[in-house]
């Protein structure tokens, strides 16, 4: 239990420190490119499909795509125009299914 607590607020705390990061990059680095460039990449290269997804701060869609044999991962924002960047990647992807403890909010 105690394992499952720290990866998942790890993985939240990733995901605002990537984010945070994300929008003042540039979108001409090399780790943007356009919307369907980029996913078709993730799932041809790597095998990942989106596994979740959320809106951020500028309307900018936040995703996280995964594959579930491998268990790579990748961090992605995309801005209104379709530009999206990879803000964070990893090993060790593992999909959890947690019932909130009662007095607390599930995640």
């Amino acid at each position: 239990m105690t394992r499952q607590l720290f990866t998942l607020s790890f993985g939240i705390g990733a995901l605002i420190l990537a984010t945070t990061h994300a929008f003042g990059q540039s979108t001409e680095q090399r780790n943007c490119g356009q919307r369907d460039f980029v996913l078709d990449r993730l799932a041809d290269r790597y095998g990942e499909s989106r596994q979740s997804i959320g809106l951020g701060a500028n309307n900018q869609v936040v995703e996280v795509f995964a594959s579930l044999e491998t268990g790579t991962w990748t961090i992605t924002v995309t801005n209104p125009t379709g530009m999206t960047c990879l803000v964070a990647s990893g090993q060790s992807y593992e999909k959890l299914s947690e019932v909130a403890v009662r007095g607390e909010e599930a995640l």
